[in-house]
This record gives structure tokens, C-alpha cells and sequence, in this order.
């Protein structure tokens, strides 16, 4: 795949189902024969109810597209898009942890501009973008606030973005960083990232809802 597997190498791996993988809500546990006993144990039923037979066929769907070549196709792409607006980052002079990226996701380091990941956070969300903050490396800010957030590019990706949307979505996360709590920017930007998703819709035949983008 477009990323080394752990699974040989560890003797336990968890995973969720939703987010990159594109399945239902919840998660997994891989481990080897020997560990399964106390696993099964410690899950159910101290932490797992009745089975939603309707939600383990969603994630038999999702596996079995995991299978196809499309979904290696769709994982490259996912690592292209993160390493493009890592880039795009750094050349508009922000802080990119480790520098880069090799898979989907990278993290920010907001401190040299003054600007809290909580802060950050939440003028993205008015401005239509979410984000996660997130501690960086030897953060000298409490967990709630921190100096980053948190990137990722699956949904973009899925939704049939590449290099161009992602050029464009630095640069409107860069007009709002720079602008962090501005009304103005916030509503700009927002109409921006509105118009920006009417174009790469995730289900053809819901564009007749009008609150569908």
C-alpha cells in the first residue's frame, strides 16, 4: 500500500474503520493467536454491547474496497495531497513539523506566529475548515489550548480534490491564520471553501438539496 503495515512487525494493532479507511464508525484490534483470548476478554462484554449486524456489513464493504486497486490509487493520492499542502505551508512560512509529510497528515507548529491551536481551531471552523489543535513537540501550552493543529487529507481527497484544490486551500487557511478571530476574513473565506465543495460533491444526485455542498 502507500504506507509500510505494522502488522508484521507488531503484535497488537488497532485501527478505526471510519476516517482513511471510508467505512462505518468504530474500530479493530489485529494481534497475534496468542494475545486474542485476553483481548476478546477485556472488549466484551466490559466494553462491547449487542452486534449491529447492519454496521459489520458496512465494514465487510469497506474491506473488500480496501481490496481493489482503486483504493491504493485513492490512498497515493491522499499522501500527494498532505505532501502538497505541506509544502504550500512552509513556502508561506509556517512551521511544519519534521518538515514534511509521508502520509495523511501533517502538523503545524503555530508559535512563532502567536497564535494558539485552540485559537486557530475555532477561526477555521467560522471560516468553513476543520481542523484539529494539537500539541506539538516540548509544547509549553496546556492540552486544551496547544501550538498546532492538526491536518489531514482524506475527505478532500475523496471528494476528488488534487494539487489545485490543495494550493487553494493554503491559501485560504493562510488568509485566516493571518487573520485569526477577523469577522470578515472568516465570512469571506467560508463562501470560498462553500463554493470550492459545490464543485466536487460527494453524492451527484443530492445537489437538489440546496444545504447539500
Amino acid at each position: 500500500g502507500s504506507h509500510p503495515s505494522p502488522v508484521p512487525h507488531a503484535d497488537i494493532v488497532t485501527s478505526t474503520t471510519h476516517k482513511t479507511l471510508r467505512g462505518p464508525r468504530g474500530g479493530l484490534v489485529l494481534c497475534r493467536a496468542k494475545y486474542a483470548q485476553a483481548v476478546d476478554k477485556a472488549v466484551f462484554p466490559g466494553l462491547q454491547g449487542g452486534p449491529l449486524v447492519h454496521t459489520i456489513a458496512a465494514k465487510a464493504v469497506a474491506f473488500k474496497e480496501a481490496m481493489s486497486p482503486a483504493f491504493r490509487e485513492y490512498g497515493s493520492r491522499i499522501a500527494q495531497n498532505a505532501a502538497r499542502m505541506a509544502e504550500g505551508f512552509k513556502k508561506a512560512g509556517f512551521d511544519v513539523v519534521s518538515g514534511g509529510t509521508d502520509n495523511h497528515l501533517f502538523l503545524l507548529d503555530l508559535s512563532s506566529k502567536g497564535i494558539t491551536g485552540s485559537d486557530a481551531e475555532k477561526s477555521l471552523d467560522r471560516a468553513g475548515i476543520t481542523v484539529n489543535k494539537n500539541a506539538v513537540p516540548y509544547d509549553k501550552l496546556p492540552p486544551a489550548v496547544t501550538s498546532g493543529i492538526r491536518i489531514g487529507t482524506p475527505i478532500v481527497t475523496t471528494r476528488g480534490m488534487g494539487a489545485d484544490e490543495m494550493d487553494k486551500i493554503v491559501s485560504m487557511m493562510v488568509q485566516v491564520l493571518q487573520n485569526v478571530g477577523d469577522a470578515a476574513t472568516e465570512a469571506r473565506i467560508r463562501s470560498e471553501v462553500a463554493d470550492l465543495c459545490r464543485k466536487f460533491p460527494f453524492y451527484e444526485y443530492l445537489l437538489s438539496h440546496s444545504r447539500i455542498c
